[in-house]
């Protein structure tokens, strides 16, 4: 079949679909991709998938919206694919209905993670669950990453349950291994560090909703207790979203060279050999993917007790959840790993193991397949 997906960021073309793309190509899909401009756009290309860029952007500017969904209804109606795949909210907005206008008829939607937190006040709640109920309504399957976002979208009357299906997410469980952890020492080095100082780390985008204000809390209050300690910080600054933390923020924290801020990183599978325990505090996800990286490598992890983040641990057995916005608790349950290697080494092992049964990317490859098969069907 002749396959379009569309996200309007490019980077989440590369960094959560590329290898989606390459297996759907591989059993034999005309593969193409469209998305916003940007750094990453060659590099999917030079992977072997055709990227056509057109004026899409993440936050809300309705002028330059309409030119995009006009942009993107033109070309769909040039192209013809036989399935328009749209990711995130934005990019279902403006592609499912630009699909509907140019009449193709497969329309595939993957829920990478609900927008509205549990947390939310009704009134600006039920905002966004109309908003989901637009943005999803000409699609005729629609994939969740999270078990837990599909009872959602019953329960809310989002979607037809019929269109529903289970995608879980996944990793490349063979890029992310515990050999990697024999690498210890030298990417110690490289980053300055002993084989003996204890290492926390997290990866994310540097922003408040990731948890980052709670991570930086909860290790200064860690350097009191282990004041050889590391915490790693790898991901970019956004500073054009309205949760960002800035550089000013960081340093009221008075965490000096204990924390490394390392930005955007290609070899993070790398650096998980640095680290002791992995954490991602953060406030709302869908399916995040560094506690599955983390599993993957033979490291334990602590996250919070929040929609996503619950489907990556067992509790106890692989690492530790604790509430959101708690860097007091999250202080603890790090300390306590901190403390304990045969613990981590036993979570680490039973972490490798969920991710061999859960997080192994070729079964969510296999069950988009297998969505699109039975689209094929359907038509003939």
């Amino acid at each position: 079949m002749k396959v379009t997906h569309l996200t309007t960021s490019d980077m989440s073309l590369r960094y959560l679909l590329l290898d989606q793309l390459r297996y759907l190509r591989a059993q034999g899909h005309d593969v193409r991709a469209v998305s916003g401009p940007g750094p990453w756009v060659d590099e999917v290309r030079a992977a072997g998938i055709p990227v056509h860029t057109l004026p899409l952007t993440r936050r809300i500017a309705p002028l330059q919206d309409v030119g995009a969904f006009a942009a993107l209804a033109w070309y769909l109606l040039r192209t013809r694919p036989d399935v328009v795949h749209t990711h995130t909210p934005k990019a279902s907005l403006l592609g499912q209905w630009a699909a509907f206008v140019a009449r193709i008829r497969h329309r595939v939607h993957t829920i990478h993670g609900l927008y509205f937190p549990g947390h939310m006040r009704p009134a600006r709640r039920w905002f966004y669950v109309w908003l989901e109920r637009i943005q999803m309504a000409p699609a005729a399957v629609i994939l969740s990453q999270n078990s837990e976002d599909l009872e959602t979208v019953r329960r809310d009357r989002i979607a037809d349950p019929a269109k529903l299906r289970f995608l879980g997410n996944g990793i490349d469980i063979d890029r992310f291994h515990p050999r990697n952890l024999a690498r210890r020492s030298a990417v110690r080095r490289s980053l300055g560090l002993t084989d003996d100082q204890p290492v926390v780390g997290m990866v994310g985008r540097v922003l408040r909703e990731k948890g980052y204000l709670e991570y930086f809390a909860a290790a200064a209050r860690l350097r009191a207790t282990h004041p050889t300690a590391v915490f790693l910080a790898i991901g970019p600054y956004e500073p054009w979203k309205a949760d960002a933390i800035g550089e000013d923020d960081v340093k009221a924290f008075g965490l000096g060279d204990a924390l490394r801020l390392l930005g955007h990183r290609d070899d993070v599978d790398d650096l998980y050999a640095a680290m002791d325990v992995l954490t991602l505090p953060s406030h709302r996800e869908g399916f995040p993917r560094s506690p599955m990286e983390a599993a993957a490598t033979g490291l334990p992890v602590v996250v919070t007790d929040v929609r996503g983040c619950r489907e990556t641990v067992l509790d106890g057995e692989t690492g530790t959840m604790v509430p959101a916005r708690d860097p007091e608790r999250l202080a603890s349950a790090i300390g306590t790993l901190l403390d304990d290697p045969l613990a981590r080494r036993r979570m680490g092992e039973r972490g490798r193991k969920l991710a061999e049964e859960r997080f192994d990317q070729r079964l969510v490859f296999e069950r988009v397949a297998k969505a699109y098969a039975d689209l094929a069907g359907q038509r003939r």
